[in-house]
């Protein structure tokens, strides 16, 4: 946990300084030094493992892990406005980074699976060097895009548009459509990570406030249910890719947040007093579990925030021209939201109750249907971008 808390802090400081380096190197050297830095991030992570005894291996293992932040950061802050722009903005672009946001959730589902199958079973023995196998093999995935990258020739989808002499007379904060985007990003991440995070929480619990589930199974179910909640964003992303460049990212925004809040709504109102069976894996096998209607509303929350990270980029980077790559990397700097919001929600989950501290996750989906509604309009065109 205290690997992904340095992971989403290193989004904080590298967001900025991300889009200046894409504005003045360009796309390819930026994805470049991106890459560079979580080879050297892993480097560090490996050499947390025999550092002796005067320096704790786990503070230097989160210092890697803080260095991979940056080059998480870096590659996003490249591929998001690339993706768009490869796509020519609009319908088109949102499609494309719809296609890439299926692949990064899939990978994201897989990686889990083929890390723990490598590791094996975890115990109280488990050392940073019993993770040296998965380290050699991420360094060598690093070391490969590095070359490949270096060697493979790719058009800058800028190229000719800005250059180390562009003037840039104002900033991406100029555009209310982009503070405000900004803004709801901040919020969407913090809403993305949040409804799973504390239904895990909720169904794990096994007092009077949880989810009322069987002691024995409760933390394994509690578990599987939130990654089906994972899942469906996957579903979903693949799903939207099909349609992205027939229906436009104001009408995605505006039908998924209103699903969603009709959702989290409901879920708040029924509570656990209405259940239903449904198929989870209790630890050993496949089997119908009683569990709270609320629960599945909740999970099905997944399908409704699969589309927003690029619809809300498409939609607050439209227009913004050679300001793109700096407005980029503000919106990675704002996903620190996923590290702010849910600790806000689990605050108000231990003090006021699991169902009501989705409160957190319902106003930010008003705002985000607010912002399709109305703050996406681009009321500065008058600031040239060229």
């Amino acid at each position: 946990m205290l690997g992904n808390a340095m992971n989403f802090l290193a989004y904080l400081f590298m967001g900025i300084p991300a889009g200046k380096l894409l504005s003045k190197i360009g796309y390819k050297r930026t994805a470049l030094v991106g890459i560079a830095l979580g080879f050297f991030g892993v480097l560090v992570q490996f050499l947390a493992g025999g550092v002796g005894d005067k320096v704790s291996g786990f503070a230097v293992y989160l210092l890697g892990a803080f260095i991979s932040g940056f080059s998480v950061c870096t590659l996003n802050t490249v591929v998001n406005p690339m993706l768009n722009l490869l796509g020519g903005g609009g319908n088109r672009g949102n499609q494309l980074n719809l296609v890439g946001g299926t692949l990064n959730s899939l990978s994201g589902t897989l990686t889990p699976m083929f890390v723990g199958a490598l590791i094996g079973t975890v115990t109280a023995k488990t050392t940073l060097v019993d993770i040296n196998l998965v380290l050699y093999i991420a360094m060598g995935v690093f070391a490969a895009a590095f070359v490949a990258l270096l060697f493979i020739p790719i058009a800058d989808p800028q190229m000719g548009k800005t250059s180390a002499e562009t003037v840039y007379e104002r900033s991406p904060w100029a555009f209310r459509h982009f503070v405000l985007g900004a803004i709801a990003i901040f919020i969407y991440v913090g809403v993305e990570v949040g409804i799973p995070g504390t239904l895990n929480f909720y169904l794990s619990d096994t007092g009077a406030n949880g989810g009322g589930l069987d002691p024995a199974t409760a933390v394994k179910i509690g578990g599987f249910v939130a990654g089906t909640y994972w899942f469906l964003m996957l579903v979903g992303r693949f799903s939207a890719g099909f349609i992205a460049d027939k229906v436009s990212s104001k009408t995605m925004m505006i039908a998924t947040s209103g699903l969603g809040i009709v959702l989290i709504l409901l879920a708040m109102v029924l509570g656990k007093s209405t259940t239903m069976a449904m198929p989870v894996f209790t630890g050993s096998s496949f089997q119908f579990v009683t569990v709270p209607v609320a629960a599945l509303l909740l999970v099905l929350c997944g399908l409704c925030t699969s589309v927003m990270w690029s619809s809300i980029f498409n939609l607050a980077t439209e227009g913004l021209g050679k300001y793109s790559a700096a407005a980029s990397g503000i919106f990675m700097m704002m996903v620190v939201g996923g590290g702010v919001l849910p600790l806000m929600q689990n605050f108000i989950a231990d003090n006021a109750g699991y169902l009501i501290s989705y409160a957190i996750p319902l106003i930010g989906l008003v705002y985000i249907l607010f912002y399709a509604v109305i703050g996406s309009k681009n009321v500065n065109k008058d600031i040239r971008v060229d």
